[in-house]
């Protein structure tokens, strides 16, 4: 049964991070380790659909081995089991802050949107003068 230790590994570490709002993917970039590393498996962690709003959809949160992204994921927990005890934030308020982060997007992509069809109205009645 070749690899399917290393298939458990995989599914236990896709399902931590889903947990901690991240999905597992392909590094973009390959190893950044140079010659060195390029017999070593990597993989990618990104933000996972809504969670997680103040990073970008397509950037690379970390890119490692199975080891160094169970190392960051357990970090991860741990920082908001830490934030938690020390009664920093707790689920309720990390979900409010998200929500209102993601309204704050909102609001500036329609914003520049409205920006844009002024400037293309503007540019239109400009052409038409001429």
């Amino acid at each position: 049964m070749s690899g399917y230790s290393t298939y458990l590994r995989y599914q236990r570490i896709e399902e931590q991070a889903l947990l901690l709002g991240f999905r597992l993917a392909n590094p973009k970039h390959g190893c950044w380790g140079g010659g060195s590393n390029d017999g070593i498996d990597q993989v990618a962690l990104y933000a996972d659909g809504d969670a997680l709003p103040i990073y970008s959809r397509d950037a690379e949160l970390f890119t490692g081995t199975f080891n160094q992204v169970e190392m960051f994921l357990t970090g991860w927990a741990k920082a908001q089991q830490y934030d938690m005890m020390l009664r920093l934030t707790d689920d309720k308020k990390r979900k409010a802050y998200e929500v209102k982060e993601v309204e704050r997007q909102r609001v500036a992509r329609e914003k520049i949107e409205q920006k844009k069809m002024w400037q293309l109205l503007k540019n239109q009645e400009v052409e038409n003068e001429v």
